[in-house]
């Protein structure tokens, strides 16, 4: 049993070679991060594992994939590229990866609201376009931070805002407690919040889950910070808003559809501030991925 790791960066495909063990699986790494769909029942051959960071893996294609039985998925979000049900209903199963870079995407979503808050990007731009603006910004100290969903990224988010004074609300499924957090009904959280963050995982249940109907419900002027996955919003009525000023600014690192073309109209407006799905991307993060990545594997093919 072999496993092929489908879409390697360079850096992530040193730390494969620095982190393997001799009693470990073999695994091929394919050294192209821009691999096609079609590409990948040659690149994988009749390996039974296959460890994909973000290649999207259509069930057509899983099925002319000979002897795969397992996919590693680098992350949470495998939904966003694959269906997992109809991958088991062939007989792969798809194995996750949490908490491997709480940290680093926690430090992301708040270097996005203070961003967004102050209006780094939009100064940025004009300077760099030889033009002095100074634009007005929104003082955090004192506001409250609204987060949808409370998992470990969350929390990380939630410890390092209370530190900076502001007051913080969540919203989960399930009952949860910490430290300096009201956990307060979603109607609440968006009527109160001055921002909202959002830490779902994305499934049939949350997909489209800040709709129209709850972006209206939102403080006027506030600002919507997503590092969880695009799906979960209605990304037209989240326009919409912008435009008319509901939503003072939205700081997105993750989109419907990735990357995000060149004409898209998010582009096109001075009250965003874009990352390119990068919240998770640092070097800790890495080596934990590519750890539990390893772990995954090492389990597989001692199952048999």
């Amino acid at each position: 049993m072999h496993a092929v790791f489908v879409d390697a960066n360079e850096a992530l495909a040193v730390i494969v070679e620095r982190q393997a063990t001799p009693g470990d699986p073999p695994i091929v790494i394919h050294r192209d991060p821009d691999v096609a769909p079609e590409q990948l029942p040659a690149v994988l051959a009749d390996a039974a594992i296959a460890i994909v960071d973000h290649t999207y893996l259509p069930t057509e294609i899983a099925r002319q994939c000979a002897g795969l039985k397992h996919v590693v998925f680098l992350g949470t979000g495998a939904r966003s590229y694959m269906n997992p049900e109809e991958l088991a209903e062939l007989g792969i199963e798809v194995h996750l990866i949490r908490g491997y870079g709480d940290t680093a995407v926690a430090e992301a979503t708040i270097a996005l609201m203070w961003a967004a808050a102050r209006n780094l990007a939009v100064m940025d731009r004009e300077m760099r376009a030889g033009n002095w603006i100074r634009e007005d910004g929104m003082q955090l100290t004192g506001k409250t931070l609204g987060l949808i969903g409370f998992g470990g990224i969350a929390a990380e988010v939630a410890r390092i805002t209370l530190g900076s004074g502001m007051k913080v609300l969540a919203w989960n499924r399930t009952p949860k407690e910490f430290d300096g957090v009201a956990f307060v009904d979603l109607d609440t959280l968006l009527t109160r919040s001055d921002v909202v963050s959002l830490h779902l995982l994305l499934n049939d249940d949350t997909r489209g889950f800040l709709s129209r109907d709850r972006i209206a419900a939102m403080k006027t002027g506030a600002v919507l910070i997503n590092t969880a996955r695009g799906a979960l919003v209605d990304e037209a009525a989240m326009i919409a808003a912008l435009r008319s000023g509901q939503l003072r600014h939205a700081g997105l690192d993750v989109f419907d559809i990735e990357p995000l073309p060149a004409d898209h109209v998010l582009i096109t407006l001075p009250n965003v501030t874009l990352s390119a799905h990068s919240a998770f991307r640092t070097p800790e993060a890495s080596e934990n991925l590519i750890a539990a990545a390893l772990v995954h594997c090492r389990r597989i093919a001692a199952a048999g």
